[in-house]
Formats: structure tokens, C-alpha cells, sequence
């Protein structure tokens, strides 16, 4: 009886095919690289104009994603010390940059001033408060204002009631947000009588009302500086998104929302 020979199978040992492995490892590696993922601390009042902006970086760096973390500027400030993973901190007052980079941890060269804001008394589109000396009438039960030990626009609304000599009137009054979008959400929702917020934040509200601008002889200029953090894994492309919220478009959405611009 006759045998069937078998079909013969020619088969390619592992190295024919190691530099094809090795190129597809080389080319998927090159593709990542190229994809970078930044984390964004910012200061709450910068949340809607820095998402404009980011949109607008997109278009020309698809390769480019953001991932954003907002709050008040002390709380971001300590987190970045206890070492959060963040690649640049826009902060919406200069100690909280300050004391990072007096530890370390801002990137040398890439700080800069970008804008300036005002600080604003609001209060509900129906209230009858005219000035900030009405805050001590008695029709004015509850005040909101940032929480000062972390929040910039809280520290300017304490300087400017000590400055307008209001303070002893109002204390018993005043209601801590934990940053600048609370105090606004606690007037607009009717929860508080009167606030103290940025104009950036009243300018992009339709349910409150400007009752005074403060005198910026009443408390520290409000600046907000922007640093890539030194722990940065992304290093090149912080630095490039840094520069751009300096640029001509990244400052014309700024102004757009509200803000003034900081001298260079």
C-alpha cells in the first residue's frame, strides 16, 4: 500500500521576520510620540476663555490634548507642590506662582504676566443695592466672597472692604465659596444678596448685575501669571502652548471675554 506524502509546509524562522516586528514597533512608537496629552491647572474664572483658546491651539495642534483642572489658584498652587501631574498653572494672582517658584517648581524663563482683571460688586438683577456701602444695610443679609485662604478673589474682596472701612459692618455677613464660580453661582441662584467677583466672571452672566467697579487703589493689582511646572513630562510642547496664550490669538479671544491685557 502506498503512503500519501504529506504537503510540504515551508516554514520562516522568527529572525526573517524580527526587522518587520522591529518596524512596526519603531513606527507605533513614532505615532505616539507624536500624540501629547497637557494638564492644565488654571485659576476657575479663566474656564471658559482658556476653552476657547485650547480649541483654537487644537486646530493647529491636532496632535495636541488638554486635559483641565480648575479651582481656586492657592488649592492648585498646593497641589502642584504635593506633586499633581501638571505641565502648566495659570494662576489668577502672582503669590501663588510665587511661592512654587520659590520652591522649584516652575520651569526657569517661561513665567509671564498675561492679563489683568478688575474685581466687581454684583448682586441679583432685582436687588436694589446701589453701592458698596449698601452692603452694610440691613436689607443685605448674606455676602459672598472667595475664601480668602485660597481663593485670589476672595484676598482682593477682603482688601477692599478693609480699604472702604466696611469690614466691622459686614463680617458677620460674609459667605466663603470655595472659588470665584461659586460666589457668582451662590447671587445668581439668589443664595447670596451681593458678591465680589472678577468682571471676566460677570461679563459671561446674564442672571447678575454690576452694582460698582472696585478701585484698584483698593487692593493689590489682580495679574494673572502663566509658568510651565518643572515636573512637566512635556516640557516642549508646555512651553509651546505657553507662548501661544501671549500670541495675537490667544489675545484676542482674552479681550473677547473680558479681560485686559498685561503689558509685556
Amino acid at each position: 500500500m502506498s503512503r500519501s506524502s504529506s504537503p510540504h509546509i515551508s516554514v520562516r524562522p522568527f529572525s526573517a521576520w524580527l526587522p518587520v516586528f522591529l518596524l512596526v514597533l519603531v513606527l507605533s512608537s513614532c505615532h505616539d510620540s507624536q500624540h501629547v496629552s497637557l494638564t492644565v491647572s488654571a485659576a476657575a474664572s479663566l474656564q471658559g476663555a482658556l476653552g476657547e483658546i485650547e480649541t483654537a491651539y487644537f486646530s493647529g495642534h491636532p496632535k495636541v490634548e488638554f486635559r483641565n483642572n480648575f479651582g481656586s489658584s492657592g488649592t492648585l498652587a498646593r497641589e502642584i507642590e504635593q506633586g499633581a501631574p501638571v505641565d502648566a498653572f495659570l494662576s489668577a494672582a502672582g503669590k501663588p506662582m510665587d511661592d512654587l517658584e520659590s520652591k522649584g517648581l516652575i520651569t526657569a524663563g517661561t513665567r509671564q504676566n498675561i492679563l489683568r482683571n478688575s474685581l466687581v460688586l454684583i448682586a441679583p438683577l432685582d436687588s436694589k443695592l446701589q453701592g458698596p456701602a449698601g452692603l452694610a444695610d440691613r436689607s443685605i443679609r448674606i455676602i459672598a466672597v472667595g475664601d480668602p485662604a485660597s481663593v485670589p478673589a476672595g484676598q482682593y474682596a477682603q482688601q477692599t472692604l478693609n480699604a472702604l472701612h466696611l469690614n466691622d459692618q459686614v463680617k458677620g455677613k460674609l459667605v466663603l465659596g470655595k472659588d470665584v464660580r461659586q460666589v457668582l453661582t451662590f447671587v445668581e441662584t439668589g443664595n447670596a444678596d451681593a458678591g465680589f467677583v472678577y468682571a471676566t466672571d460677570a461679563h459671561m452672566s446674564g442672571r447678575v448685575r454690576v452694582v460698582a467697579t472696585v478701585p484698584e487703589s483698593a487692593h493689590e493689582p489682580i495679574v494673572y501669571p502663566v509658568a510651565v511646572v518643572k515636573t512637566s513630562a512635556n516640557q516642549d510642547a508646555a512651553r509651546t502652548f505657553v507662548e501661544f496664550l501671549s500670541g495675537p490669538e490667544a489675545r484676542s479671544i482674552f479681550t473677547r471675554n473680558g479681560y485686559t491685557l498685561a503689558a509685556p
